[in-house]
């Protein structure tokens, strides 16, 4: 294929003839390499789960003196926080996300806002004089204050070191502690969440289309996340909220895609002609080259802001678009190389257990040993060459026949000549 033809090709002016299915024991086979290794990723290093699902704390203040992330970073891991994570909002807000600042953990603080509901928020009397009294207003008593009884006195000298960088009194940091039930609410919930979409997908594509496409469709959604859980873990990225919508997300992006090219592998197996013609494999490789140009394209449109997000957004977006880029990704492979070839292998299946039952109601055919089958190989070949020899036999008389015969001389007389003068 030469350049012109490849980009003739590319924009959908020509259809491909690559042979997808006659190689689907290696997209199983690369399939299969990346889910272990997501597996073993997922065993052996788990996870890397934010503050969200295992509890901890939330600081922000806004700096009065000009910080940078590095600097605040160096600060916390001075004082024990190294794995800390820091960013910096709108120019001098300072977020600080790290474990739990109680000294008995965020559930036994009792001005830990999380205490009482997983949403709450430090109310805006934080801002108040650290002097106050605990008892003096009910609103003093809800706030975070982070000099209160409940905080360590390590981590009081890190409020304390994180107040000075900034220029700031201690008072104005704003501590939000969040307990570990509320991160265990966030991942019940999205496994809740998607096993509810898995249903539903499989449900709606049964009936759509067929049970065996449902089945295929459904395998190639556990293969996405999968093998996005898996990339998540042997990178060591951090898993938060964010994640998890997109990782929903994903299942969405890859449905569409496996629905058109089931669409169209049900529009073209829908004529009975073509089908006896060419096997049901060929019509699922000749749909997906049919869909092949549209699929890529697609894929590409959409990773293409992704990856603008991944290298350019911020820390808070960055989540978000790493699981997206690896998640469409993965699911515009699995539409193409997990999702058709297991239709394929599906229909195969019922096509070879139909045989049988139709040929229950007649007598087995004799068994034949092989030298039988060699002599009556050899008895029709022989008689083949009988009748070859005979027929080039008859063609030769015919042609000694006619080619016996003296052919007749002209009877024509030559021109006369002309005379001269």
């Amino acid at each position: 294929m030469n350049v012109r033809n490849a980009i003739e090709t590319y924009r959908g002016h020509t259809v491909p003839h690559f042979r997808l299915m006659d190689s689907r024991n290696r997209w199983f086979a690369l399939s299969g390499v990346v889910i272990v290794l997501s597996i073993l990723g997922l065993s052996v290093r788990g996870l890397n789960l934010s503050i969200d699902f295992k509890g901890g704390a939330k600081l922000e203040y806004l700096a009065h003196t000009p910080v940078t992330a590095d600097e605040v970073s160096r600060l916390l891991a001075a004082n024990g926080h190294a794995d800390a994570e820091v960013q910096i909002l709108n120019g001098s807000t300072v977020s600080i996300r790290t474990r739990s600042l109680t000294a008995g953990g965020a559930a036994s603080s009792p001005t830990a806002p999380s205490s009482s509901s997983p949403s709450a928020t430090p109310s805006p009397s934080a801002t108040s004089s650290p002097t106050s009294s605990p008892t003096s207003s009910p609103s003093a008593t809800s706030s975070p204050s982070p000099t209160s009884a409940a905080v360590s006195s390590s981590d009081a000298a890190l409020l304390q070191a994180l107040a000075r960088q900034a220029g700031i009194p201690t008072s104005e940091i704003n501590r939000t502690d969040i307990g570990p039930t509320w991160g265990g609410q966030i991942s019940r919930k999205a496994v809740q969440g998607l096993i509810v979409v898995l249903l539903g997908i499989g449900l709606y594509i049964g009936v759509r289309f067929e049970p065996k496409m449902a089945a295929g469709a459904m395998i190639a959604l556990v293969h996405d996340v999968t093998i996005t859980a898996g990339i998540y873990a042997l990178v060591g990225r951090e898993v938060t909220p964010a994640t998890v919508i997109a990782i929903l997300t994903i299942l969405g992006f890859s449905l569409y895609d496996t629905v058109v090219i089931y669409d169209k592998i049900r529009e073209n197996a829908a004529a009975p002609g073509m089908v006896a013609k060419l096997g049901y494999a060929e019509v699922v490789n000749r749909s997906l080259n049919q869909v092949l140009m549209r699929s890529v394209n697609t894929s590409l449109v959409v990773l293409l802001p992704i990856a603008s997000l991944l290298f350019f957004g911020g820390e808070t977006l960055k989540d978000f678009a790493f699981a997206m880029f690896i998640g469409v990704t993965t699911g515009a492979y699995s539409s193409i190389f997990i999702a058709a070839p297991i239709l394929t292998m599906l229909r195969g299946r019922e096509e070879r257990a139909r045989v049988p039952a139709r040929a229950r109601g007649q007598a087995p055919a004799p068994a034949r040993s092989r030298a039988a089958l060699e002599e009556r190989v050899a008895e029709t070949a022989g008689a083949a060459a009988t009748a070859s020899k005979a027929a080039a036999t008859r063609t030769t008389a015919r042609t000694g026949a006619s080619g016996g015969r003296p052919r007749p001389k002209s009877k024509r007389k030559p021109p006369a000549k002309r005379k001269r003068r």
